[in-house]
């Protein structure tokens, strides 16, 4: 299967490296000098990958991001000249999956690319009609939704796989390592909050609706579920 992604960046020499080491890897790849102009061929045929710069004339990547996101769960890159604390928060709150700051390695974007893809085959290949629970959240894989309390956990795609995993693995602690293999698809530890920034993203929504579940820290490991006293 071909996979196809869109591009946007306002800088012509970024779009084209991209665009090169994707196609190399057999993508099909789209190019975008805005957002605006990605959004709305988005809409009109939507791909199953975006990267988008955060500074772009237009509209910037946060609000095109937060578009995309209220309709689809497709995967979205941000890329970044700033990379401060607040670009994180805020792009992650928003929903992309990851984010990496200029300059950014093009052969890593492309394996964050190739992880992704390779997270989504495996995920449909072990889909089955057999919920999971712990406490008083449920998931329906078939359908990829989340519930606490009969009521729906809106979940981006990556934090469903993260609680997912969490969940399939309940009775013991799970490594940052063991994540970023699993979820992200990295092969080996790299400098990457993402793992910490979903976590945190993911405690806030389930937290929000008063959930028996917790999330607990495990100090320089990884991260445990387990059920409020």
């Amino acid at each position: 299967m071909s996979y196809l992604i869109y591009v946007a960046d306002d800088e012509k020499n970024i779009r084209q490296l991209i665009q090169s080491f994707l196609e190399d890897e057999g993508f099909m790849v789209r190019l975008f000098e805005t957002g605006d102009a990605l959004l709305c061929e988005f809409e009109e045929t939507p791909a199953d990958l975006v990267i988008l710069d955060v500074m772009m004339p237009g509209t910037d990547g946060f609000s095109i991001c937060s578009s995309i996101r209220k309709k689809s769960d497709v995967p979205i890159i941000l890329l970044t000249a700033r990379g401060t604390d607040a670009d994180y928060v805020t792009g992650f709150t928003l929903g992309c999956d990851d984010y990496f700051a200029k300059p950014f390695s093009p052969i890593k974007l492309t394996m964050r690319v190739k992880a992704i893809f390779k997270r989504i085959s495996k995920e449909k290949e072990k889909t089955t009609n057999e919920k999971l629970n712990f406490g008083d959240i449920v998931l329906y894989p078939m359908q990829k939704t989340a519930y606490c309390k009969n009521e729906e956990l809106k979940l981006t795609n990556t934090e469903y796989s993260l609680l997912s995993y969490l969940i399939e693995n309940k009775d013991k602690a799970i490594s940052r390592e063991e994540l970023l293999n699993v979820i992200w698809g990295y092969d080996s530890f790299v400098e990457t909050r993402v793992t910490d920034d979903t976590i945190k993203r993911l405690r806030k929504k389930i937290l929000t609706h008063n959930s028996n579940v917790s999330i607990e820290t495990v100090w320089g490991f990884g991260f445990k579920l387990s059920l409020k006293d």
